[in-house]
């Protein structure tokens, strides 16, 4: 069972914002060996998805992805930080995320287009969602991504 909360940054809970930026850096800079800052300045006006789980008696962040309003990054909506925590894998809580983050987004900005920078190994798992990719592949902070519209 997840519990979903989705929150500006401003009424995100100290600690509920310290274990996303914790995720991420394991998952995106540890996990994944990529240097980079995570940090952006975006997140303060990001819409965030948490997923909590409780696994072995203790609640934890499963899962987590934040929207940008069209304009903020890109000229589109765009889904970011996109990430199942190591400890949910395979448990479907990826595709549970995707789900509600789109829907959470499209209710937030109507009509819109969203826009994602997808790591390219999982390209065909954003296609599922109407995703279509329509740039080439390119290196960001080492690993292979592609630009993708929905």
């Amino acid at each position: 069972m997840t519990e979903w909360q989705w929150s500006t940054f401003a009424d995100l809970p100290a600690a509920a914002l310290y274990e996303v930026l914790q995720t991420r850096q394991d998952v995106f800079i540890l996990e994944q060996a990529c240097l980079y800052p995570d940090l952006d300045g975006l997140d303060q006006d990001a819409h965030h998805l948490l997923g909590w789980r409780v696994i072995d008696g203790k609640r934890v962040l499963a899962a987590y992805l934040r929207v940008l309003a069209p304009g903020a990054k890109y000229v589109e909506m765009s889904l970011g930080r996109v990430l199942t925590a190591p400890l949910a894998r395979g448990t479907g809580i990826g595709r549970e995320l995707l789900a509600q983050g789109l829907a959470l987004a499209e209710r937030q900005h109507p009509g819109h287009r969203i826009r994602i920078g997808a790591q390219r190994y999982l390209e065909k798992f954003y296609a599922q969602y109407g995703f279509v990719t329509f740039s080439e592949p390119y290196d960001e902070d080492g690993i292979i991504h592609v630009d993708m519209l929905r």
